[in-house]
């Protein structure tokens, strides 16, 4: 399958739609962008009226918000629509950590690994959760992914409360002290 690739964004203009027009591959479904969808991105692009490229970062935390993840789709999409080479974004994908390339579970459970974490537990505790969600094995992203696809349990690096060791997060939610006990509490308030 060939796509149109944006070659000079200077001099050529393309819609999103034609520069990756939904191929897909094994590991990343086409996304179906929901309606609306490309509205919310041309309002978050109006508050950099000096350089569009300055929406990147807003861009794909939006995608990720939506999709769950920034796929090769995604990347070019958004590439399109700021009028940049792909690799201006694939090169901020790469970088900051908190963008995913690969999907992960509806709730997911991030343990930190980092030096105090690790003194105060953090691998019994990343065991503990693996087994309570009944996690697969972890995949070449160190991300482990429950069969219904509800859980995915991964270590992260420092998540900077060294002195309340060892700390998680449940989505977007920051715990401390926490122990098996109290793991086993958090988990059901994500049901």
């Amino acid at each position: 399958m060939s796509t149109q690739r944006v070659v000079d964004p200077a001099t050529q203009t393309v819609s999103p739609a034609a520069v990756y027009p939904g191929a897909t591959d094994s590991h990343h479904p086409a996304a179906k962008v929901p309606a609306g969808f490309e509205a919310q991105v041309d309002e978050v692009i109006t508050h950099y009226p000096v350089s569009k490229r300055s929406a990147s970062l807003p861009l794909l935390h939006l995608w990720q918000e939506t999709f769950g993840y920034i796929s090769p789709e995604g990347i070019e999409w958004i590439a399109a629509k700021l009028g940049l080479q792909p690799i201006n974004i694939l090169e901020l994908v790469t970088f900051y950590p908190m963008f995913r390339q690969h999907p992960a579970g509806k709730i997911q459970v991030r343990v930190c690994r980092t030096l105090s974490c690790a003194l105060g537990g953090a691998y019994e505790l990343c065991a503990h959760f693996h087994e309570k969600c009944g996690t697969a094995e972890p995949d070449a992203h160190g991300l482990a992914i429950s069969p219904d696809g509800k859980y995915s349990v991964e270590f992260v690096e420092c998540l900077a409360a060294c002195g309340t060791a060892p700390v998680i997060m449940i989505n977007d939610d920051f715990y401390e002290d926490v122990t098996k006990q109290r793991a086993n509490e958090l988990l059901l308030k994500y049901k």
